[in-house]
């Protein structure tokens, strides 16, 4: 396993907002997360990359307890988040911004070779290199997403983190998103995916975990789980039968 969960308990204060969370991501993976909100999805992401300390439990990547390391660490060992809101630096020019997602693997990597990322983030999302002395700030919604996209990639991560990728973009947008994510995983990604659009999560994803007031409640593969009456009612409705078309 790439990366492994068990029983992983966190708080803000005295809420008890993680409680007793077990999951795996295999290389190559793309894994699901749904649930409604507030059922401790992008908690357990902040967990993953270090900005919200363990209390119990542990978090094993690449067979490295990881749950005690600083976030810059994680990051450097191959874990890179892309965050809910995109949160681009508004002020720096996208380049800069990419740039920026390279920072942990600066000793480690030459100039050409952080050239060569960002053409391969330029090829993935062509609007990026059109755009790429303007200021993060003024793109569209879909257009920061790419970037925040993309400034995670720059990382080289060995797992990539999504939190709510199409929260706020039109439709056709959100769909080319998912494409992209697609992409990534024929070459070779793995990603962990935080999606309130439970439809458009199966339809890309391998696996799929559903979260309940921070606990896994129901697990599996998605072709299992899109016969689930429950996962049917609570998620999916009537786009239970667009997964597979």
């Amino acid at each position: 396993m790439l990366l492994q969960v068990q029983n992983l308990h966190t708080y803000y204060g005295q809420i008890h907002a993680l409680r007793g969370v077990s999951l795996h991501v295999d290389s190559g993976e793309i894994v699901s997360l749904i649930g409604a909100n507030g059922a401790g999805k992008t908690t357990l992401l902040l967990a993953l990359s270090g900005l919200l300390p363990a209390r119990r439990g542990t978090i094993r990547f690449q067979d490295l307890p990881v749950q005690n390391l600083s976030a810059e660490k994680i990051v450097s060992l191959g874990i890179s988040q892309v965050p809910e809101g995109r949160q681009v630096f508004s002020d720096m020019s996208v380049r800069d911004n990419l740039l920026m997602g390279a920072y942990p693997q600066y000793r480690k990597r030459s100039r050409q070779q952080r050239e060569e990322d960002m053409e391969h983030v330029f090829s993935l999302f062509r609007i990026l290199r059109e755009r790429q002395k303007q200021k993060a700030g003024t793109l569209s919604g879909g257009e920061q997403q790419m970037l925040a996209i993309g400034r995670a990639l720059m990382a080289r991560p060995k797992v990539l983190l999504l939190d709510e990728p199409s929260m706020g973009l039109a439709p056709i947008i959100a769909q080319d998103i998912f494409r992209k994510i697609v992409l990534l995983r024929e070459e070779g990604a793995t990603i962990l995916l935080v999606e309130q659009n439970a439809v458009a999560a199966f339809r890309v994803s391998d696996r799929c975990y559903v979260m309940e007031t921070g606990a896994i409640t129901v697990q599996g593969p998605v072709k299992d789980l899109v016969q689930n009456q429950d996962v049917r009612r609570a998620y999916l409705g009537r786009g239970a039968r667009e997964i597979w078309e």
